[in-house]
């Protein structure tokens, strides 16, 4: 999301101070992005950033719309400020397309999350045990850990709509990082790995190497994810590294711990591509907003 106002569910003067960073998914992605290709990881990446604003107009969405999702499910809106979920369903739709073998997201998606974990840990959910297990290991090892959440399904009643599939949110004071990671789940492939990201997005106090202001959580652990392999990128990486990278197209090269300046950004470079399928894993990753 470029800018978050809440919609017609309008945040306060204070809660929409910041809402500049709501666009942190889509920085981690592209900055995740640029981390892989300079890496030469033998995987075959593909980057969604399903851009939009939250704002009031005439035409704004409403409280007790009903919306119909890329795959067809029907969305009551019990609140405005629950946006980014929307665009990110449709994403995760499109995310399924070539049958990947993980799909990894981040998204500054809930206050919930930050309650539950702080403004400095970002909350992972996962629908593959053994994928959260081992990126939680390697978060560790990167000095850039996460905490691994539940996608517990018991608390899906709480998206029940009597209108339409489920509702964008739930009225329920409580487990909401959880119920949005649910949501979300709705419209992930379902044959697919799948990593979601709840981060905050910014830092709210300096550190050494670690100034106030932007910063990512979690694109390292997930870098060595793809490196070490996961699901098909295991098959991947027996297909040596020269062979994949002389199949794959010319990209820009930044080095991984290099600063990222959004002017760098070439969209045609964003796509790496293999004339043998076989040689790669298949990694989607995209990005949300609160």
């Amino acid at each position: 999301m470029c800018f978050d106002s809440g919609g017609l569910d309008i945040k306060t003067a204070s809660g929409m101070r910041l809402m500049k960073k709501d666009m942190g998914g889509a920085a981690h992605v592209i900055g995740l992005a640029h981390m892989i290709m300079a890496s030469g990881l033998p995987v075959r990446l593909r980057v969604l950033v399903p851009a939009a604003e939250n704002a009031i107009a005439g035409n704004a969405y409403r409280p007790g719309d009903v919306l119909t999702a890329r795959n067809g499910k029907t969305v009551e809106i019990d609140n405005t400020d629950a946006e980014g979920r929307l665009v990110l369903a449709d994403a995760l739709c499109e995310s399924g397309a070539g049958n990947p073998d993980l799909v990894i997201d981040f998204a500054t998606l809930t206050g919930a999350a930050r309650v539950a974990l702080g403004t400095e840990m970002p909350a992972m959910f996962s629908t593959s045990a053994a994928v959260a297990a081992r990126l939680r290991d390697l978060s560790v090892a990167a000095a850039d850990p996460v905490s691994s959440m539940p996608l517990h399904g018991e608390y899906r009643h709480m998206l029940r709509s009597r209108i339409a599939d489920l509702k964008n949110c739930s009225s329920e004071p409580w487990g909401g990082a959880i119920t949005a990671a649910l949501f979300l789940r709705e419209f992930a492939p379902a044959d697919t790995d799948w990593l979601h990201f709840d981060v905050m997005g910014w830092n709210l106090r300096d550190r050494p190497g670690r100034p106030r202001g932007e910063r990512p959580w979690g694109c390292a652990p997930c870098s060595r994810t793809c490196g070490n392999g996961s699901g098909g990128c295991e098959r991947s990486w027996r297909t040596s590294r020269s062979q994949c990278r002389a199949q794959r197209e010319p990209v820009i090269r930044v080095r991984p711990d290099s600063h990222f300046d959004s002017n760098q950004v070439d969209s045609r470079n964003l796509t790496s591509r293999c004339t043998n399928p076989y040689s790669y894993g298949w990694i989607c990753v995209f990005f949300g907003a609160a």
